[in-house]
Formats: structure tokens, sequence, C-alpha cells
């Protein structure tokens, strides 16, 4: 199957339903990067379409944790709670649990089961990328794989990973590492990405959607739907 692999979401569900309509599930094996919460006007909403989505295709998708997911669940965790998270996106993704407290359980446990990483022969996906340390694969650890910024270490693999926003609002190819960026700020305003890609890693296609105003502003004429219906 070709792959087709999502950016950072950040709460911006209505972005995340449009980008869907361009998955091919016949043909795709859908990833995401991480980053499904924080930022954004409908956490909530974004996980349970994901949560939803990996139900229906358990073989075929693939949402992996992103630092924001590891703090959330630090947060609600034993070692809770996690104020410096609170001030970096935490304090919105916990106001909008208050109005679905029934999904907040549900969510944790599912989220704790996302894996770091995808990988075949060709790709490798994970948040923030495998840099050239001792601590490449440590999720707590600044150069690990969900906290890392900086230059990753090149591999033989198409590293394609998020975390690190470009400035332009488009993917950025980094051909020193062989690496693919694919957080182009759709918290921010700019557009949420997915790349298709041959299994083999080749380019084959990119879409862009502009991130829609509601995910951002929660207006009184873009009203959330249910989260059951």
């Amino acid at each position: 199957m070709n792959l087709f692999i999502i950016g950072d979401v950040h709460g911006c569900w209505h972005t995340l339903e449009e980008l869907l309509t361009h998955w091919r599930p016949a043909t795709d094996h859908l990833i995401q990067v991480g980053d499904l919460v924080d930022r954004g006007r409908y956490v909530p909403q974004t996980v349970e379409l994901a949560r939803r989505l990996h139900e229906q295709y358990p073989r075929t998708t693939a949402f992996l944790k992103g630092n924001h997911e590891a703090e959330f669940l630090l947060h609600y965790g034993p070692d809770g709670p996690n104020p410096h998270w609170l001030n970096w996106g935490g304090r919105t993704t916990v106001k909008q649990y208050w109005s679905c407290p029934d999904l907040l359980a549900q969510h944790l446990s599912w989220l704790a089961q996302r894996p770091l990483l995808w990988q075949n022969e060709h790709v490798l996906v994970s948040h923030a990328g495998l840099a050239d340390s001792p601590h490449a694969r440590d999720p707590e650890h600044p150069d690990g794989l969900l906290w890392r910024r900086g230059p990753l270490q090149k591999l033989d693999q198409l590293q394609v990973v998020g975390h690190t926003p470009t400035d332009t609002g488009e993917p950025r190819f980094d051909a020193d590492t062989h690496t693919l960026y694919l957080d182009t700020g759709a918290y921010l305003g700019r557009n949420l990405a997915g790349v298709r890609l041959a299994p083999t890693g080749e380019v084959l296609d990119t879409v862009l959607v502009a991130t829609h105003e509601q995910d951002l502003t929660t207006p009184a004429s873009h009203p959330a739907r249910p989260l059951h219906e």
C-alpha cells in the first residue's frame, strides 16, 4: 500500500476532516505523526475521530504519540498534575474535556497505547525524528524522538517527522539528512499537510488544507457538532 502521512493536527478537527477526504483507505496506509491534542479548539473531537478511524481500520492506520500527548498523559497520570504543560497548550485541552468528561478516560487509555514510530524498509515516521544521539529513542530526553529540535541522523530510510513547524506552511525536505518535515503550522492558521508516498518513499502527491477558521476561533456561526453523532 501507499502511505498517506499527516502532520501535526493540534485540535484542528474541521481541517483534519477535510484533509481525510484525500485519503484512499483501499490503497493508502494512513499514518499521523502525533500531536493531535492542544492549542486548537476541538481536541476531544479530533482524538475521537482518530480513535474511531483506528478502530475501523486497525491494520491500515497508525496514529503516533507526540510530545503533546506525552505531556497530556503525564498531567492525568500518577505523577500529575503537569503545570508546565498547562502553560503551553494544556490548559485549553483540559477545559475542552470539561464538556465531555465521559471521553477523557477512554482517550487517555487510547493515547497511552500509541506507538512512538512506524517504519518499513524505506520509510521511518516519528514525531520529532531520530538524531545521531545515544538518547534518540528515549521519549523523555530532549534529543529523543518526541522532542528533538535540530538536525537529524541521515538514515538509509526516509525520515518523515512533524514537531518543528515549517516557516512557509508547506512541507520541507532536508536533503542533508534525508528528512521530510510535515508540521505546516495548522494551529498557527497556516496549513495541515498530507503527503502520499510510495512504499519505497517516493513522493506521489502532497495535499495542503488551509486551517479552518472555526478550528481557531469557534465563532457562534460555526458550532461544533455533537461528539456522538
